[in-house]
């Protein structure tokens, strides 16, 4: 069998899922009808074919587990922060020390940083290393400390998951020893 054709069938059943979510109908016909627009599709307009990520079970249940934990604690945070002071609520812009050079990586720790309330990425400066990230609820420095503790953990954990055996040592050597805003150098 075509070694291209097999790396290519994800992109098919990925394509009708969708077209199959988006009928709404759960029938042969319209299965089929996904297929065939789905391998339509990929003959028509190839996507590049990417090495595969390592999937790594316990490191991505681990991340998982981060995630839930994560989800909850900031939403309790929004929370507090929208009943006890509303419209004042203190947020602010924080930089953090990017650990992954994969834009694939990158993408999926930014996706895990917009799934909690609490803060979100505005800016990844991939020429100094460094995530931009804003966040509610910082009315002290250790609250920013602990917010750049936060996406730095969750940069390790989806690496830790998906990242290539290169980066998850370098991920570890370079584990803080001390505050992260020691790490961070100023902007030239």
């Amino acid at each position: 069998m075509n070694t291209t054709f097999v790396r290519r069938l994800p992109q098919v059943l990925g394509l009708t899922l969708v077209w199959v979510a988006l009928w709404g109908i759960f029938s042969p016909k319209i299965i089929l009808g996904g297929v065939l627009v789905a391998v339509a599709v990929t003959v028509m307009f190839p996507m590049p074919l990417l090495d595969r990520l390592p999937v790594r079970p316990w490191p991505l249940l681990r991340l998982i587990g981060f995630l839930l934990v994560d989800l909850v604690m900031s939403g309790i945070v929004v929370a507090r922060q929208t009943l006890w002071h509303g419209p004042r609520a203190r947020a602010g812009i924080i930089a953090v020390p990017m650990l992954t050079r994969s834009g694939r990586v990158a993408t999926m720790i930014a996706g895990g940083l917009a799934l909690t309330p609490r803060s979100f990425v505005l800016q990844i400066d991939r020429r100094r290393g460094v995530w931009y990230v804003y966040a509610l609820g910082l009315a002290s420095d250790a609250d920013i400390e602990q917010v750049r503790l936060q996406v730095y953990t969750l940069q390790r954990r989806v690496i830790e998951a998906f990242g290539h055996r290169d980066e998850v040592a370098r991920c570890h050597r370079e584990a803080p020893a001390g505050p992260l805003s020691e790490r961070m150098e100023e902007p030239s």
